[in-house]
């Protein structure tokens, strides 16, 4: 059997091929003169990590990929070291790696700063599987996602992160998924069968079958006005998604989740005291943004550069302006909504605007 040739492409480095790292290949590609898909590759999924992370976010032990192994030069697709994910009472992880078990496939719909992006990383590292992630913006364009030729000549052709995934199989995250433009839609319709195949009509039509262990999780902000540029999904790629997770925050209103004051205390070194009053004002603005009175309702990742800042010297209101009223609005109207209700828990002592 011919052996088959591994080839990568990444026009940003001068390193010589030998060389590089995988973090920085762009593209693989596995040409085959025999045409047999049946490629051996050494795994480094390693079981006694995948039980570990189980473990400790006490989760059934799904196993995605088992006796499989992903070619060496995807190692760097693989996500590692993720931030510890609060996994609260909805069970998002658990109800995520299920839906991927059972379907191959889920979407996860919530505002922004819900943790949907942060998720889809670690089910990646938890299962081992490299991770292809794609922003459906409207200036992603089919040649983005499928693949081109680089160059005159049909031995230039470069896979795309979705024929990548088609091929070797993973989790391909498909971000902000309701402003995809309609012709990647169709075109993603059939591999989003489980037992799908891409056709490039591109590359003199080449099928290529939807790998086994090819796994997807759509992301989006729900279809609103407040989200500029999102629409409904049409119903042939709603009805091949078998499961639809709606994501919210960790603290909402009067729900105060000790797991938020806890991340906030750790990630930005601010005393017990102050993380609960961050928190307390982030709930009660998301209540304002569920009611419409406000844009945007801030994230934990707000919030712990808010405390951030308190920590460098800044007082709560000063370290506030540069982070949770500027963030939410430009309009001052909006801005000021948001200082009354941050004056409940540390006072009026802002800064003259």
């Amino acid at each position: 059997m011919t052996k088959p040739v591994m080839e990568f492409g990444n026009t940003n480095s001068t390193k010589k091929d030998s060389q590089k790292d995988s973090r920085e290949i762009k593209h693989m590609r596995i040409l085959d003169t025999n045409n047999n898909a049946n490629i051996k590759v050494t795994t480094i999924k390693s079981k006694r990590y995948r039980s570990e992370l189980c473990s400790k976010y006490s989760l059934p032990d799904y196993d995605l990929c088992p006796n499989y192994g992903f070619p060496e030069e995807l190692h760097g697709y693989i996500p590692r070291n993720t931030p510890f994910f609060v996994n609260g009472a909805e069970r998002y992880l658990e109800r995520l790696i299920r839906a991927l078990h059972v379907f191959k496939q889920c979407t996860l719909i919530g505002p922004s700063g819900t943790g949907k992006t942060h998720i889809t990383y670690l089910v990646s590292e938890i299962a081992g599987l490299p991770l292809w992630e794609m922003n459906c913006n409207y200036q992603t364009s089919v040649n983005d996602m499928f693949g081109k030729y680089v160059e005159t000549g049909k031995d230039s052709w470069v896979d795309g992160p979705v024929v990548s995934w088609a091929r070797h199989g993973g989790v391909l995250c498909l971000d902000e998924a309701n402003m995809m433009k309609p012709d990647i839609a169709t075109r993603l319709n059939s591999v989003l069968e489980p037992a799908g195949h891409i056709v490039l009509t591109e590359k003199d039509g080449e099928i290529i079958p939807r790998h086994e262990f090819a796994y997807v999780i759509v992301t989006m902000n729900p279809f609103s006005d407040e989200f500029a540029g999102t629409k409904p999904m049409n119903r042939a790629f709603r009805r091949r998604m078998g499961v639809w997770v709606n994501f919210d925050y960790l603290s909402v209103g009067s729900k105060i989740t000790p797991q938020e004051v806890t991340l906030v205390q750790d990630r930005s070194s601010v005393s017990e005291e102050v993380a609960k009053k961050i928190v307390h004002i982030a709930a009660e603005l998301r209540v304002h943004y569920k009611d419409g009175k406000i844009p945007y309702a801030p994230s934990v990742g707000d919030l712990v550069n808010w405390g951030k800042l308190i920590c460098h010297g800044e007082d709560p209101q000063t370290a506030a302006e540069e982070t949770i009223v500027a963030a939410t609005s430009d309009s001052n109207e909006v801005q000021n909504s948001v200082r009354k209700v941050i004056k409940i828990f540390f006072g009026d002592q802002f800064p003259q605007s």
